[in-house]
């Protein structure tokens, strides 16, 4: 393997944990979740209503999400309240939608990411 070609593995390999960033928010049910979150805390059934999903599918996306590190909870009755971690999703969130609005929403468009290649079939 050259020195160019070793150099690109590594950046590869260093790459991975971004990649799986991107991938925990890649999926339109958890960034709907993120993204009310930002607003700020909320219960399982405040999401529920806001996001139009089934109770279920909400606490799918939360575990995943928590697994991932991304939110937190605590419980507040019988209900648990849940929470970002990290402040700084929101100005991701905030610098993805410029990066959108700057491309026109291409990326809505490709081929291999696009809405048609992600999301047709999707039940959740």
């Amino acid at each position: 393997m050259t020195m160019k070609a070793s150099s690109i593995a590594v950046d590869r390999v260093e790459l991975i944990p971004a990649a799986a960033l991107f991938r925990s928010l890649g999926d339109p049910a958890r960034l709907a979740i993120v993204r009310r979150l930002a607003t700020g805390p909320a219960r399982v059934t405040d999401l529920v209503e806001a996001l139009g999903l089934a109770q279920s599918t909400v606490s799918k996306h939360l575990v995943c999400l928590r697994d991932c590190g991304l939110i937190d909870s605590e419980p507040v009755g019988r209900a648990s309240l849940f929470r970002l971690t990290r402040p700084e999703l929101v100005q991701m969130l905030s610098a993805a939608e410029e990066v959108l609005a700057a491309t026109g929403n291409a990326v809505a468009l490709c081929p291999e990411y696009g809405i048609d290649s992600c999301c047709s079939g999707d039940a959740s």
